[in-house]
């Protein structure tokens, strides 16, 4: 099968590129799991973000050590060192806002409406674009622009008409903002990190960072809980084990390997999961512009994606 260079960033292989489309998609779906077990579960939130993110950090913790020996293997003691110091550091700032995330979209989503904090949150792929140019010069082709201004467009027929702008919700809707900046962020590092010596050394402090951060702010905003037997345990694992382990590692695997916006324009696709989901398992009836909304973002992320397979010119080399 012939390579095709893509934009300056990695070659296109169609059968390559058909699988991480899918394992991306199937990421999505697993990160929109995540608000119906966080809605089914007591645990208060901010401690079962703590909670999700340590638990996968420790599940995932023999794979760290794993691919820690395979690439020290061969070194002397002091390169080791140095080896693990320079993974740990980039790991340090994207733990740090993913907590942060976290800890102030429950903050903001509890000072603003519903509508309000939705549509915020899902304006990731309005400022991933500003993101990737100033962290890597990384700018939008022709088809990213053109699926991005149709999942805009699905994002304001799904919010505007209940989004209200509000002097006692301001406060809530600047938290939700920032909340929203501290995502795309974190998400546009896994690019930048893209050259971590493995997805597992770069990942497993990230939660295990982002996990404590939460832990500590839990235990001063909220009172531990005791957890039901039995179901809070299980919705606690589920989180930790579908859109943590899965759900989020797959976002950071695919920002290694393909382009940003891509994955920030399929990442929208979770609001149509969760919509489906909710109604099958909770019963909500989706609201009529939810359709035109789905239609709109899945068209944006089809039209992103399939411009990916189209030669583009070289990148511009960062100054």
């Amino acid at each position: 099968m012939r390579n095709v260079d893509i934009g300056g960033y990695f070659s296109y292989n169609p059968p390559i590129m058909i699988w991480r489309v899918l394992l991306l998609v199937f990421g999505v779906y697993c990160c929109a799991t995540a608000v119906i077990m966080i809605k089914a579960c007591t645990v208060p939130p901010v401690l079962l973000s703590a909670y999700r993110l340590l638990g996968a950090g420790v599940l995932l913790l023999p794979l760290f050590v794993r691919d820690y020996r395979r690439h020290t293997g061969e070194l002397d003691s002091p390169e080791r060192r140095r080896f693990l110091r320079r993974e740990l550091r980039r790991t340090i700032l994207p733990g740090v806002l993913l907590a942060v995330h976290f800890i102030s979209w429950i903050i903001g989503a509890r000072l603003t409406p519903a509508a309000n904090s939705a549509l915020i949150v899902n304006m990731v792929p309005v400022v991933m674009p500003f993101i990737l140019f100033a962290l890597l010069r990384e700018r939008l082709t022709r088809g990213e622009f053109l699926g991005t201004g149709l999942a805009i467009a699905g994002l304001a027929a799904l919010g505007f008409s209940d989004f209200h702008i509000r002097p006692e919700h301001l406060l809530g809707d600047v938290v939700c903002f920032g909340s929203m900046l501290f995502f795309a962020v974190y998400l546009a590092l896994g690019r930048r990190n893209r050259h971590a010596a493995s997805i597992w050394l770069y990942l497993v402090p990230l939660y295990l960072l982002g996990g404590v951060l939460c832990l500590i702010a839990g235990l001063i905003l909220e009172t531990p809980p005791g957890m039901k037997a039995g179901f809070d345990g299980l919705m606690t694992l589920g989180l930790i084990l579908v859109p943590t382990i899965l759900g989020h590692s797959i976002l950071n695997y695919s920002m290694k390997h393909m382009r940003g916006q891509i994955v920030s324009l399929t990442n929208l696709g979770q609001f149509v999961f969760a919509g489906v989901m909710a109604f099958f398992w909770r019963g909500e009836i989706p609201a009529h512009t939810f359709y035109l909304a789905g239609v709109l973002i899945v068209a944006g992320a089809a039209v992103a994606l399939k411009s990916q397979s189209q030669p583009q010119p070289p990148a511009p080399e960062a100054p």
